[in-house]
């Protein structure tokens, strides 16, 4: 199998060649957050946001963003995804909305790009249907928290010397 990049013979971008690698199954876990007032958190809790379920929307958008990551991220390669799950934890202390994407495939690349993009369009999400009550919402960090599948097997974010 040659070296992957995203370069082709002619040093121009291209989408990486995945043909000769083998099929194995893959997951991504991807999170995210979003950090709001005292207010915005209540009516989000709640359910009392004049624009609705926030958290249901926001997780349909996640599923949807990640089914269309190809469209979003250049040379990223179209997946034939077999799960998406997005899920969110409040943490009142903080005011703050934790959001946690998975997705699977049996394939011969990752998903760790769908993960992300889940995580963090459903943050956008968050942030679009609360930023009347309050604009200054703090979205992050978004990062990779586990993957499986591939050539590296299994990796997750504390095996990178990183503290959750």
């Amino acid at each position: 199998m040659s070296h992957l990049t995203h370069l082709n013979e002619r040093g121009e971008a291209s989408m990486v060649d995945v043909t000769a690698k083998e099929v194995t199954d893959r997951s991504a876990r991807a999170q995210s957050s979003v950090t709001m007032s005292a207010d915005a958190f209540a009516l989000l809790s709640e359910g009392a946001h004049r624009k609705g379920d926030v958290l249901a929307v926001a997780r349909i958008a996640g599923i949807q963003a990640a089914k269309r990551t190809a469209d979003l991220i250049p040379l990223c390669h179209p997946l034939a995804l077999t799960k998406v799950a997005v899920e969110f934890e409040l943490c009142p202390e903080d005011h703050r909305v934790d959001i946690s994407a998975f997705c699977r495939l049996a394939g011969r690349t990752g998903v760790e790009m769908e993960a992300l993009t889940s995580a963090s369009v459903a943050a956008l999400t968050i942030y679009d249907m609360c930023k009347a009550v309050d604009p200054a919402m703090v979205i992050g960090p978004t990062r990779l928290a586990e993957k499986t599948g591939g050539k590296r097997g299994h990796w997750q974010l504390a095996d990178a010397g990183i503290q959750e």
